[in-house]
């Protein structure tokens, strides 16, 4: 099986009905269990697989998903494009709730996820610079700007939670001139990035976090009803995406990994769990 587009995200995509040909996977990796069960279907004739970020009906918080089962998961099935969507909160005025953002840039400041598949006898270091597929992010910028939907490129700071973001905390990333934030993309892009995905970041604004007076401040039921706004929105930039993807990357992202790994390759074959050398390393052990 290899299906080379997974979509990574919350469960109303499963409920827009946008996926064809519906079933369920069920899988286990070597890092555990992925969020749920893996939907495998078609959009407009196209094979993808989606994964509900914090599983069906919601049950996981940020600092508790297995981002190295999902990540895994995917590439176990041959995924080379990744689309995450997340909800964010807007740190500048222009940036609006119901807007889209596409991520360019990164700053993580979480702290209790894993986010490498190589942390046990293997070294792996690989370039992060820029951790988002430009040329699949562009491309999902331009599908959002000809549906008519006001979207904008932005840079993304992840914070642990659950909770949100401190009037502080929100007024410091301010002033790092970060445009949003949210608490799952950062180990999303770092373990892509490994698996050697080209990943793209889709993020539907839904409040003004807290710095922003004269606003409602963050809360779950406007991050809930600003997200319900926008599912017709996300379901057509996700239905119009697919069909524009090329199966011939020319990016950097899929060659990740040349250069990243210190440990012999040797000591690869001895060190590696089998599944994950199969995976991962296949290229580099001899």
């Amino acid at each position: 099986m290899s299906v080379k587009i997974g979509i990574i995200g919350g469960s109303g995509l499963y409920k827009m009905g946008i996926i064809d040909d519906v079933q369920e996977l069920s899988v286990d990796t070597p890092f555990g269990k992925p969020s749920d069960k893996i939907t495998l279907g078609t959009i407009d004739g196209i094979e993808i697989a989606f994964l509900p970020r914090h599983g069906k009906g919601h049950t996981l918080a940020p600092h508790k998903v297995n981002y190295r089962a999902n990540i895994f998961a995917f590439k176990e099935l041959g995924v080379e494009y990744l689309i995450s969507t997340a909800a964010v909160g807007s740190l500048k005025k222009e940036l609006k709730p119901c807007d889209f953002v596409i991520a360019d840039q990164l700053i993580d400041r979480s702290f209790k996820r894993s986010t490498t598949f190589f942390d046990e006898g293997i070294v792996a270091h690989v370039g992060f610079a820029d951790p988002f597929c430009k040329i699949l992010s562009d491309l999902a910028f331009d599908v959002a700007r000809s549906e008519g939907i006001r979207v904008h490129h932005g840079s993304y700071i992840c914070i642990e939670g659950p909770q949100f973001s401190t009037r502080a905390e929100s007024n410091l990333y301010r002033s790092w001139d970060v445009d949003v934030v949210g608490m799952t993309l950062a180990p999303e892009a770092k373990l892509a990035r490994e698996a050697e995905m080209c990943l793209c970041g889709i993020l539907t604004v839904t409040d003004y976090d807290c710095w922003y007076e004269g606003e409602k401040d963050v809360s779950v039921a406007s991050v809930v009803e600003n997200l319900k706004k926008n599912d017709t929105n996300i379901a057509n930039i996700i239905k119009k995406l697919i069909p524009k993807i090329r199966y011939q990357r020319t990016c950097h992202c899929h060659s990740a990994l040349e250069y990243g790994i210190l440990t012999s390759p040797e000591l690869l074959k001895k060190n590696a769990d089998p599944r994950v050398a199969k995976v991962l390393l296949k290229r580099f052990i001899r």
